[in-house]
């Protein structure tokens, strides 16, 4: 297959069918491919973001072992935030509706990353607007093809306002909310009474 036909099937495939998340669970393969995040009306209000064109995905990526451990088990998973791009891009423009306060991605061992985390309570709420608002599609890939090159291209047709990589777009309002939230939980300290949450940034910063 040539390189054209293998992204247009990525494409066909990822603007095919789309599952919420107690579907997924069971479908998704636990095999290599893309994904695509997939919002409603209201998912894309509450970001304050419209699409440039009708079923243009929130976000694209690709798990390089299984779209299955990836997507379900990291991305819709409490706690996972530290480790998910995507989490972190939803965070930052859902921190004052969700009450979100970042922490960094390991308590024990503050490494000033720019790869925060969240208070659980918070890690919570935003796994569970993610169930509620957002649907999944995805495309396993064929043997022998370069994941990272059909990623690429992917993302670079369907713009997804959610990524920062391969997009070829600055997303200026974004990474200034992801650094936003990232400083904070840079400047994060433990309190005597609860070593593992700072109360004294139980209130998101204005």
């Amino acid at each position: 297959m040539t390189n054209d036909a293998v992204i247009a099937a990525a494409l066909g495939s990822l603007a095919g069918a789309r599952h919420g998340y107690n579907v997924a669970v069971g479908v998704v393969p636990d095999e290599a491919g893309l994904y695509a995040f997939y919002g409603d009306g209201l998912a894309w209000s509450s970001l304050d973001l419209a699409p440039a064109f009708d079923g243009q995905p929130l976000y694209v990526g690709k798990a390089e072992r299984s779209l299955n451990g990836r997507d379900i088990r990291t991305h819709f998973a409490a706690g996972k935030t530290g480790s998910s791009t995507v989490r972190r891009s939803l965070a930052a423009l859902l921190a004052g509706e969700l009450a979100l306060v970042p922490i960094p991605r390991n308590v024990a061992k503050p490494d000033r990353s720019a790869n925060f985390a969240l208070e659980p309570p918070g890690e919570a709420r935003l796994s569970d607007w993610m169930q509620q608002q957002l649907s999944l599609a995805t495309w396993v890939k064929l043997e022998g093809e370069s994941l990272d090159v059909i990623e690429t291209e992917v993302v670079r047709q369907l713009r997804p306002p959610l990524n920062l990589d391969k997009v070829g777009e600055p997303r200026g309002r974004l990474r200034a909310a992801r650094k936003r939230l990232a400083d904070v939980a840079r400047a994060w300290q433990p309190s005597a009474t609860n070593p593992d949450v700072d109360r004294s940034t139980s209130t998101w910063p204005s």
